[in-house]
């Protein structure tokens, strides 16, 4: 019988046409300097091999030749995606721009595998997987796949020299059957300073052992594909998310300026006794140093200015965006982040009851962010991540909730503030125990993209003036005096004696950040600044 379409056979398109971005760098333009190598996307894709079964959502994957019509650009490895989401295609292909031989065709290919000797693999036809062997000092950095027994042909693929290329490692799974599993590639080391290239090939694992792939690598630490300053705020204006509140929340954010304004304080350890009122602009904070508890902030003392600030103020919110290269300046991520002056106290789920903390999760000053990662090929939206209380996860443009052209919607979670991509309620924990996450849309939003300020841009030098807040390096709350022996006497008093022994047997299985009452540190010191979310 037929099998019906697959996802994989439409084309993602975001929901509006992209912008016509301002000139000025290579951003944009279809063709991004490595150094020695200029590189280029992919814009022909064939069919070569496709499975209908495993993989995500057991829907199969496929596998495609990528060609471009652009004279002297090679095929560094084929593609593969599931099934289970519209067809995105990244596939890098490379042209050596000074004629210098640093990319030679193999010099024969390896068998790898083959999906003829798997008779339960629903597929069309059989594919062959083949790794290029490459001459000596050159390296592999995909591999091919063929629908029949005889070897592709020496000019489907080249090699590139090792000094161009980085550690990769596999890390999205495509799809696997029996003895064989295909992963994703990106490079090992990832960050601001890190110039290894994602270059959307494959991996494959057969008995557990992964095909030797690497990655591209920017020489010479070229950024000019990177936006200049003038292309940010219109990349902003295009993809910047509304963040949309719980109904029912009663900490909302504000600006950092904001918090200043109306009362906060700067603690110093051993003179406890007399805080000090921080500038507006944050200018009496100390620089530099690292977070080792000699410093802090926190609320006014006053109960009712206390108050006033925990419950932020929505209308004077704004965000703040770092800039930043990833993956050798071939993607830029957008750093979205977003202050509350307090997280609010905790739910846990205990089965079918809602138990709500007094004070437990509390804590002054919440960072939480989302990055957008843009693709410098052609300005297009990849992925956003999503930062959910100490981790997050990247979720692709495949999947987002677009709106107002293509901005996406964020969902913020009560008291808690960590985001995800739809409404409704996440569990953090297991067998129907754990931290609710309660998301709805309202009428309570922010448009992060109407109060902005550009903190950095570190990759334009002193383009961007930098608040002299951003160089706080210690903690935005202060330790919060809450014991949790407490909490959980008077949850214990609450509950029915036939719940006692089980809840008791599970509170401190709880996920760690429930017990945590600790202020943030600043954004400066995460490792996210300089590193790769994930």
């Amino acid at each position: 019988k037929a099998n019906p379409t697959l996802p994989v056979e439409t084309v993602f398109k975001l929901p509006a046409p992209l912008p016509i971005w301002p000139s000025g760098t290579r951003f944009a333009t279809r063709f991004l300097s490595l150094g020695d190598l200029i590189v280029s996307k992919a814009t022909y894709f064939k069919v070569v091999w496709r499975t209908h079964s495993g993989g995500p959502d057991n829907l199969g994957a496929t596998f495609f030749e990528p060609s471009t019509t652009a004279q002297g650009y090679k095929v560094l490895g084929y593609y593969s995606q599931p099934n289970n989401k519209p067809f995105t295609g990244r596939s890098v292909l490379a042209f050596d721009r000074y004629f210098r031989g640093n990319m030679k065709a193999p010099v024969d290919y390896n068998y790898v595998w083959s999906s003829m000797y798997s008779s339960d693999i629903d597929q069309d036809g059989f594919g062959y997987i083949w790794w290029p062997k490459c001459p000596d000092g050159y390296k592999a950095l995909g591999l091919v796949v063929t629908n029949a027994t005889q070897k592709p042909s020496l000019d489907k693929i080249n090699c590139v020299k090792a000094e161009l290329t980085e550690q990769c490692q596999h890390f999205n799974w495509i799809w696997g059957a029996e003895g064989i599993n295909f992963y994703t590639t990106r490079p090992s080391t990832r960050g601001t300073q890190a110039m290894g290239v994602h270059l959307g090939s494959f991996v494959a694992q057969v008995g557990g052992v992964m095909s030797d792939i690497a990655c591209l690598k920017n020489t010479n630490s070229d950024l000019s594909s990177m936006p200049t300053l003038e292309q940010i705020e219109p990349i902003i204006k295009a993809y910047s998310p509304w963040v949309y509140f719980h109904p029912d929340e009663k900490y909302l954010p504000a600006s950092v300026e904001w918090f200043f304004e109306n009362g906060g304080l700067l603690y110093k350890k051993g003179d406890e006794a007399n805080p000090v009122p921080i500038m507006p602009d944050g200018s009496n904070l100390p620089q530099g140093g690292s977070d080792d508890g000699a410093y802090w902030l926190d609320a006014p003392a006053d109960s009712d200015a206390r108050d006033k600030v925990e419950r932020g103020d929505l209308a004077r919110a704004k965000v703040y965006v770092h800039v930043k290269p990833m993956f050798g300046a071939t993607f830029t991520d957008i750093v979205i982040w977003i202050y509350y002056p307090f997280n609010g106290p905790a739910t846990i789920k205990f089965k079918f009851l809602n138990i709500k903390f007094d004070h437990l999760g509390e804590h002054t000053g919440d960072w939480e962010h989302v990055t957008l990662r843009v693709n410098n090929f052609n300005g297009e939206l990849k992925s956003i991540y999503f930062s959910e209380h100490s981790g997050g996860k990247w979720v692709d443009a495949t999947d987002i909730e677009f709106q107002d052209r293509n901005k996406a919607a964020v969902y913020a979670s009560k008291h808690g503030h960590a985001f995800y991509s739809k409404p409704g309620l996440v569990l953090d924990g297991s067998d129907g125990i754990g931290l609710r996450n309660d998301c709805e849309k309202a009428d309570l939003y922010l448009d992060t993209g109407f109060s902005y300020t550009l903190v950095s841009a570190e990759y334009m030098g002193t383009a961007v003036v930098e608040p002299t807040w951003i160089n706080y390096s210690r903690k935005w709350g202060p330790q919060a005096a809450i014991y949790i022996q407490d909490e959980f006497d008077k949850i214990m008093k609450r509950l029915p004696k036939f719940l006692r022994g089980p809840f008791k047997s599970v509170f401190y299985k709880l996920p760690i950040k429930i017990l945590e009452e600790e202020g943030p540190t600043s954004i400066r010191i995460k490792s996210s600044w300089n590193g790769d979310e994930i």
